[in-house]
């Protein structure tokens, strides 16, 4: 298959609906860890389809809801210095700081840009010589091999004038933390996108250590609803390996040249998870050959002190423990145009997702 509407031809789910309906004989709880997934699951109403038996939980999967709200006031801080200009991703101009958001800096009169690549970014640094251009790098294994390019390219050039401020994770440890915390999950839907980097053997650890299987899946609704089925066979032989359904872009080795890029350039460091806390050897900064590019180490700001949200459960969403549903804020104080938490920006966001999929108020 290699067009759209085969991944979503109606036979084809109806066939694996009955394939999953029949295989399934216990209580199962899977977690998808991509924001896109869960983004798919709600859009095409994959829950309806499945056997009751059958649970899905959303993760940690969006990038933007575990970066931590320090984060969002350094850029924020960053962004009020006159010498400065902030370019970021689009989805993270809205996350709410302590006290205001990115969004509500460009208000008063403050030079944030929203960029699609850090190459745009490079490009306002070499336009603007005499400002500070700092880049915001936000985004697990998918987007990480992109900021290494562009310091790389910095490097190559000898831009003196762009930095990166970065707050890139890891999956795999976020993965493994949510077993060891004693959240029951009996299978992953693994990320698509992140894979294509990493190849499978990032996840090898997961059922090597936990008896828990990874299924790596594609977007579409006949994608998602294979990998459910090669999980539930997983867990029917108690079989437990890493499998690649989405083969059309994951190879097990991933992609060679960007994982250099990123050992190259970038470094593993312990990082801060909404809802988890520090879990260690998750994020990635820069590499001490090209420190000179840090912004953290570079340009020193002064960060008010960061203040949690009220009522906002976006920690327990991202572990599993509730749904957004379960948000006495959702729907209510809590809206995709009006966002208290982190989980209702972007639209990997459970928060967002369901809001605009499955919310009946």
């Amino acid at each position: 298959m290699k067009y759209i509407d085969e991944f979503r031809n109606k036979d084809l789910v109806k066939n694996l609906v009955k394939k999953i309906s029949a295989i399934t004989d216990r209580d199962v709880t899977l977690m998808e860890v991509c924001g896109g997934h869960t983004w798919a699951i709600q859009k095409f109403g994959l829950p309806s389809l499945l056997p009751e038996q059958v649970k899905l939980m959303s993760g940690p999967g969006c990038p933007v809801c575990v970066t931590s709200k320090k984060f969002i006031d350094q850029a924020v801080a960053y962004s009020r210095l006159n010498d400065v200009i902030i370019t970021t991703f689009g989805d993270l101009i809205r996350v709410p700081g302590s006290t205001s958001s990115l969004e509500k800096e460009i208000s008063k009169g403050n030079d944030v840009r929203i960029v699609y690549s850090v190459l745009d970014a490079l490009d306002i640094a070499r336009n603007n010589p005499e400002k500070k251009v700092i880049f915001l790098g936000i985004g697990f294994e998918t987007t990480a091999p992109g900021t290494a390019a562009g310091i790389k390219n910095c490097a190559a050039e000898n831009i003196k004038n762009f930095f990166v401020l970065s707050s890139h994770k890891i999956m795999p440890p976020a993965m493994s933390a949510l077993i060891d915390e004693g959240v029951k999950i009996d299978g992953y839907i693994a990320p698509g996108h992140v894979s294509t980097i990493t190849g499978s053997g990032i996840y090898q650890n997961i059922p090597e250590k936990y008896g828990v299987g990874c299924v790596i899946s594609g977007f579409e609704p006949v994608d998602i609803l294979q990998s459910i089925y090669m999980l539930l066979r997983q867990i029917k032989e108690q079989k437990f390996i890493v499998e690649i359904q989405y083969s059309r872009a994951v190879k097990p080795e991933g992609n060679i040249i960007a994982l250099k890029t990123m050992e190259e350039v970038l470094t593993l460091r312990d990082d801060w998870w909404r809802g988890f806390g520090t879990i260690p050897l998750s994020g990635l900064g820069l590499a001490g050959k090209y420190e000179m590019f840090d912004a953290e180490k570079m340009i020193p700001v002064d960060v008010e002190e960061t203040v949690e949200e009220k009522g906002c459960i976006c920690g327990e969403i991202l572990k599993g423990l509730k749904k957004p549903h379960d948000c006495k804020l959702f729907g209510k104080v809590c809206t995709s145009t009006n966002p208290v938490g982190a989980c209702m920006v972007s639209h990997e966001g459970a928060c967002n997702a369901y809001y605009r999929f499955s919310f009946d108020g």
